[in-house]
């Protein structure tokens, strides 16, 4: 049967624009609370952190999309981990996804919705609202992903309008007399601790930069516009990102940010007042939503890659589609783990537990680079990372800095948090063990 291969059609100008509609979801919206907490109420380390973590993520990206046109395979990192280090360290990734990581960032992303809906429902409806937001988004998705698509297209749009209105309206009506840059932290805090929990809080905020490898199979010229897509893309970003806290410190200084769950809403309440701050509020609301139905799709589908190979328990349930060509169980499992973890009503907890959980997984596929080099050293690339080894390094080194703070450094409650999610990564062991052993034992029967 003849192969159809995916049209190369897309330039660096549509490739950028793939990256920034992926990044761009709901934590520049909510996440400034829990970086100007961690700063003790002082503005400056809090803006410099998105600065830092976008060149991060830069050299994260450039390292991981060598990787990721060198094994186009099904499955992403999991199949690009299995080819370096083993099946189990690839399962043990695809498992930290299904039963970590896309739940944590469903649960996390349905809870802002949840306290974002708090403005018309009060605060008592944010855990049963964000619950029924994941039985919607899931039940939209069972009826094909053509139906998530166009959803996700109008989400798209709309996520921009309330962060352009935010920027524009925030330095045209905010005082300007708040402190931008100084203080760095708050008295007594150490700089060096700080900054690896805003990491992990921006990082929350820029997660949909491993993307970027998806788009390589239909672009016109991978090996030139690729890496200018990556720069780009997060740059773009990055300068968005900028801006829009730096509008917010326009309007409300970063110790009263601090108490505030929905800071976005807190923003548009002073420069537009109620009723103004409600429509701002919807359109964050919708942008939350679109991110929360794209984390979905892409976690049910990590479920099926790894149920369609009979790695979990109760597979052929997991890898059923149903009529519209969608693997209906697995989309049931994400969605209901990320229900059962949104009853805990904790968005930055959610959110850096989803974090500190895939970075690890991150970082060990930034270390692949080095090992194909090694491994394959005679075969075509039509990407390499520049500057290679020292961006690969850079995102090795910045990924095992935010993996330590949380283990050591960020304070007892998150290194708590940092080891039941490797305890909950590592139950994936057994699971597999056990898993293939019936298979076996089958077998042989």
């Amino acid at each position: 049967m003849e192969q159809k291969e995916l049209k190369k059609t897309l330039g660096r100008s549509a490739a950028m624009a793939t990256v920034v509609g992926c990044v761009i979801g709901s934590g520049v919206f909510f996440k400034p609370q829990a970086i100007y907490t961690a700063t003790g109420g002082a503005p400056g380390l809090g803006v410099l952190a998105w600065l830092i973590t976008g060149i991060m993520c830069v050299a994260a990206a450039m390292t991981f999309a060598e990787v990721a046109i060198l094994i186009p395979k099904t499955g992403g990192m999991v199949a690009y981990l299995e080819e370096a280090f083993g099946k189990k360290v690839g399962f043990l990734a695809g498992w930290m996804q299904t039963v970590l990581f896309y739940p944590a960032m469903i649960a996390a992303l349905a809870v802002a919705f949840g306290q974002q809906a708090a403005i018309f429902v009060g605060d008592s409806a944010t855990v049963p609202v964000a619950i029924l937001l994941v039985l919607f988004v899931v039940i939209l998705n069972n009826f094909g992903s053509d139906v998530g698509g166009r959803a996700q297209v109008l989400f798209t749009v709309c996520k921009l309008v309330p962060l352009f209105v935010l920027m524009i309206f925030g330095f045209l009506r905010g005082s300007g007399e708040n402190p931008i840059l100084t203080p760095m932290v708050g008295e007594g805090l150490s700089v060096g601790s700080v900054l690896g929990q805003l990491m992990v809080s921006v990082l929350f905020a820029f997660d949909g930069w491993t993307n970027v490898g998806a788009v390589a199979g239909e672009m016109k010229n991978p090996a030139k516009d690729l890496p200018m897509a990556i720069v780009g893309g997060v740059s773009v970003i990055t300068a968005i990102y900028l801006i829009i806290n730096l509008a917010y410190l326009w309007v409300l200084p970063a110790d009263v940010l601090q108490h505030e769950a929905a800071p976005a809403a807190a923003v548009a309440q002073v420069i537009f007042g109620d009723a103004g701050a409600k429509i701002i509020s919807v359109g964050i609301m919708i942008s939350v939503l679109g991110t929360t139905n794209g984390f979905t799709l892409a976690g049910s589908r990590v479920c099926y890659s790894l149920a369609a190979r009979g790695d979990l328990p109760k597979s052929r349930l997991l890898a059923r589609l149903n009529r519209y060509a969608v693997p209906s169980g697995s989309l049931f499992l994400v969605g209901g783990l990320g229900c059962l973890y949104a009853i805990s009503g904790q968005f930055n907890r959610l959110s850096d537990l989803a974090v500190f959980s895939c970075w690890i997984f991150y970082t060990l596929t930034f270390a692949t680079v080095f090992v194909f080099r090694k491994q394959r050293p005679d075969e075509t690339r039509a990407y390499r990372v520049p500057f290679y080894p020292v961006i690969p390094l850079v995102a090795i080194v910045s990924g095992c800095y935010v993996i330590i703070n949380q283990l050591f450094l960020a304070g007892s409650t998150t290194t708590l948090l940092a080891l039941v999610g490797i305890a909950v990564t590592l139950m994936g062991l057994p699971v597999y063990v056990g898993v293939h052993h019936c298979q076996k034992s089958d077998g042989k029967a």
